[in-house]
């Protein structure tokens, strides 16, 4: 997987922006993609991640996907599209 361009983190729960270049009719365009995930800590010590979310990550997911949606909309914007 490529390196997220950004990424915001509040707690366990993760929002990452990923810059992807896709060719068509006129040229290449950038176009931005949102991971949201949550990690946790398996009973063995490991580190895993998740897309589910419980009623105490909400908030948080919520939060972390009205930034990456601020600054994939600014990216938007900066083109002009």
């Amino acid at each position: 997987m490529n390196k997220p361009e950004k990424t915001y983190r509040i707690g366990a729960v993760t929002a990452s922006v990923f810059c992807n270049t896709i060719d068509g009719e006129g040229g290449a365009k950038e176009r931005r993609s949102v991971r949201l995930e949550r990690r946790y800590r398996t009973g063995e010590g490991e580190w895993k991640s998740t897309s589910s979310f419980g009623l105490a990550e909400l908030p948080q997911a919520m939060a972390v996907l009205q930034l990456a949606l601020d600054y994939v909309a600014s990216k938007e914007a900066e083109m002009g599209g």
